[in-house]
């Protein structure tokens, strides 16, 4: 088994449904075993900006699967939860579920990067990956993912428990 862990976020309708659907979705398809789950955040959009706020949280998961495999069954997760492919780049969806670690494995091809390639630069991840293990490290920086989140300094990106 391969341990993963997920970023999942949501900015429209009922957000936390959203978000406990799809970790229902994964582990009744047999995508992966949810291990583990962070809090959740309310958090400010980041990149595309003139939209709602997102719920995000973070996830780890066992999964037999491969990388690649992986990726396919979580876009089909998408696909049902409402996402739309065509969408904006970063805008509005109801579910984004991404591959943010694959145990140790640095990898890249045209679809798919492992570590996720703009972790570092995102609070909205970063907390709540350090809410379940903040003493992971990053494979190809060679950081503890805490200190990864000590050096965000980017005032915009706001993250708030989410009650």
């Amino acid at each position: 088994m391969h341990e993963v862990f997920l970023c999942l976020g949501s900015n429209m309708g009922d957000r936390k449904a959203y978000f406990d659907r799809a970790l229902q979705e994964i582990e009744s398809r047999a995508i992966a075993r949810v291990v583990e789950v962070s809090p959740l955040y309310k958090t400010s959009p980041v990149d595309y900006t003139d939209q709602a706020w997102f719920l995000n949280g973070a996830a780890r998961v066992e999964t037999s699967l491969s990388p690649r495999e992986l990726l396919v069954r979580l876009k089909q997760v998408e696909t049902d939860l409402g996402r739309d492919a065509g969408g904006v780049r970063f805008g509005p969806r109801p579910m984004d579920i991404d591959i943010i670690l694959y145990d140790d494995l640095v990898y890249s091809d045209e679809v798919l990067t492992i570590p996720h390639p703009r972790m570092d630069k995102r609070a909205f991840v970063l907390t709540p990956l350090c809410d379940i293990d903040s003493e992971i490290i990053h494979p190809k920086m060679n950081k503890k993912l805490r200190i990864l989140l000590s050096e965000i300094d980017d005032a915009s990106q706001e993250v708030l428990p989410y009650l």
